[in-house]
């Protein structure tokens, strides 16, 4: 199969101009970025896919071992934009592919002119050694894991209301809950580990392009001193707090989420 079927690749937007690549975080796929891509098409060639294992991808390529990092789907990004050729990307990642799109730009850094992130965290776990908050107590991520692995369907309807946050618009919640309910529960269950137990700290300061840090306010996912963290150990980077609330400003906060955007890129 070509890497463009593989992962579900569709393009948009203006014929020969610079790219922008969207990729989707944890059990969502590209329909995820629908509010955010009509602001820039005027202007950049738009690039949305699926992770293999996730949307409309081919779900026979998936592969446990090289996708047990998050070093595979970083190289599912550059084999996309390898068939594509492109070079001097906007790479705008949501949550864990914040991270995924800074690998692959340490990897090839001549494929991106700039990164946007939205909701990063390069550590989830706390390291007490270190200082350093994530969010997350060890037996916090091992019950959240047992849970999904118990009851998979029980846990997204749980869990996906409160990682979007915005309870008064449920919707939104619901939304959420049923894109994790499409992704094959085995596939979703790894990809958690793969990312929840991540540790891309020593990976900041290697990032060779200018970065956006989008930090929503009461983030259960990403809190503000993570988001305030991966601003301080990038080179090169600017950091936004929205008014927007959660750990999807694209789907719960378009419009803020385009002006941040568009005041960098």
């Amino acid at each position: 199969m070509s890497i463009l079927s593989r992962n579900h690749v569709q393009l948009s937007g203006r014929e020969g101009g610079p790219v922008m690549v969207f990729a989707h975080g944890f059990g969502c796929d590209q329909a995820m970025w629908r509010y955010l891509t009509p602001a820039f098409a005027d202007r950049y060639r738009i690039v949305v896919f699926d992770y293999v294992g996730h949307g409309k991808s081919e779900l026979a390529a998936y592969d446990r071992e090289r996708y047990d990092s998050l070093g595979g789907y970083a190289q599912d990004v550059l084999e996309v934009l390898d068939a594509l050729d492109a070079e001097s990307v906007v790479f705008v990642g949501h949550s864990v592919s914040s991270m995924i799109g800074a690998l692959a730009a340490i990897q090839q850094p001549h494929r991106f002119e700039s990164l946007v992130m939205i909701g990063p965290s390069p550590r989830y776990l706390d390291d007490d050694s270190a200082g350093y908050v994530g969010g997350f107590r060890t037996e916090d991520l091992h019950g959240l894991l047992d849970s999904m692995d118990s009851n998979y369907l029980g846990w997204s309807s749980a869990m996906a209301p409160v990682i979007m946050g915005n309870g008064d618009r449920p919707e939104l919640g619901e939304e959420l809950t049923n894109s994790f309910c499409r992704t094959d529960p085995s596939i979703a269950q790894q990809f958690a580990r793969v990312t929840f137990f991540s540790d891309n700290r020593a990976d900041l300061p290697k990032v060779p392009v200018r970065s956006l840090v989008l930090q929503c306010t009461a983030d259960v996912i990403a809190p503000e001193v993570v988001g305030q963290y991966v601003h301080a150990h990038l080179p090169e980077s600017e950091y936004v707090l929205l008014s927007a609330t959660g750990h999807c400003p694209h789907l719960s906060a378009p419009a803020e989420t385009i002006a941040a955007m568009q005041g960098f890129c």
